[in-house]
């Protein structure tokens, strides 16, 4: 494992987070165009702008990895939730988003920074974590089992014709 450093993201961050998240965005809209929303024209742009609403949050955190100084390589964007009858579920900590620059890879920053995540979730008195993931991104599913995440629903989807 290559030496990384975790630390909360700020505004100068925005344009690398912007850029990962799009990827995050495409590889989801790759799995299942019709469940996952489209890129559209500037998702860079669009996610740079969404994950900056909420670097600021009290009830959300966004950590990135960096190699070096001013050279991040992933974030982890994650949050409190209340009780929910909805979701049929208790208060939770949930990680949105994670996502490690492809060819930084393989080298352990997707699990330091779920861990992070958790540790800031846990410092903030979410008493469970949960996440979601793409039916097909068994990579991710398996680092999420090996520390400790457990598979508890299953999304299904159906798209309704249009008259």
């Amino acid at each position: 494992m290559v030496k990384t450093s975790i630390r909360r993201a700020d505004d100068r961050d925005l344009p690398v987070l912007g850029r990962l998240g799009a990827h995050l965005l495409r590889t989801h809209h790759a799995f299942d165009g019709a469940r996952f929303m489209a890129p559209g024209d500037d998702p860079e742009g669009g996610y740079a702008w969404f994950l900056g609403t909420q670097i600021a949050q009290r009830d959300a955190v966004v950590l990135v990895a960096e190699r070096e100084p001013g050279v991040v390589v992933g974030y982890v964007y994650a949050g409190l939730e209340p009780q929910s009858w909805k979701e049929l579920r208790e208060p939770a900590g949930f990680v949105h988003d994670i996502v490690v620059d492809e060819v930084e890879q393989g080298q352990g920053i997707a699990r330091a920074l779920i861990k992070a995540a958790i540790e800031w979730l846990r410092e903030h008195g979410a008493p469970r974590v949960l996440l979601w993931t793409a039916q097909q991104n068994t990579h991710a599913q398996r680092i999420f089992a090996t520390l400790g995440f457990r598979p508890t629903m299953i999304e299904m989807t159906l798209e309704l014709e249009r008259d």
